[in-house]
């Protein structure tokens, strides 16, 4: 059964067409949300976020757009407003937050573990981690969306609100800058 249809099913009442969704989508929506934030933390919350909206407001999607867009782009809007949110947190010190002289220590927790599976604990992954998150968010977002989640053209347009020659043109200028950054930084001897 094709998801327009599952979704169809859910908003008459079938829970158990959701719940395959979700089933379906998992995987691949937590891919493009940690690869446009890199932060498995944050992903895992905007996923959760993403599939409640979902839920929440099933009456509201329409069948004239295919599932997929409509749910990449809850989930895009949700990653687009964090990313920009952190860019507008403030970093203290340390040091700032403690007003006594005594001496204490800060455990920062790692968080470096891949959630692709098919990737996870490679040098290369790492590398097209780190040269995405160097990328601007407009290059990032639709590079995603077409390199790694594989998506067509026009559903990236519908996704973004962006002309078709507007999403073409990111995603090549994207792909050179990621290029450039992969040439400096990686090697095939380093793996």
């Amino acid at each position: 059964m094709n998801d327009e249809d599952l979704m169809s099913q859910f908003q008459m009442g079938t829970v158990e067409a959701f719940d395959i969704l979700v089933s379906r989508y998992h995987d691949p929506l937590t891919n493009y949300i940690y690869r446009f934030l890199g932060d498995l933390k944050e992903c895992e919350d905007l996923l959760q976020e993403t599939f409640l909206r979902v839920y929440r407001n099933r009456h509201s999607y329409r069948r004239i757009a295919k599932f997929s867009t409509w749910l990449y782009t809850i989930a895009g809007n949700l990653a687009r407003s964090e990313y920009r949110k952190r860019k507008r947190r403030r970093l203290y010190s340390l040091q700032s937050v403690n007003r006594d002289d005594e001496e204490y220590e800060v455990e920062i927790p790692d968080e470096t573990f891949l959630p692709d599976k098919h990737a996870e604990g490679t040098i290369q992954d790492k590398y097209i981690q780190d040269a995405l998150a160097q990328i601007p968010e407009e290059f990032r977002e639709v590079v995603v969306l077409r390199d790694v989640q594989q998506l067509a053209y026009e559903e990236i347009a519908d996704i973004t609100g962006l002309p078709m020659g507007t999403v073409k043109s990111r995603i090549n200028r994207g792909r050179t800058k990621l290029q450039g950054i992969l040439k400096e930084v990686y090697t095939p001897e380093e793996a």
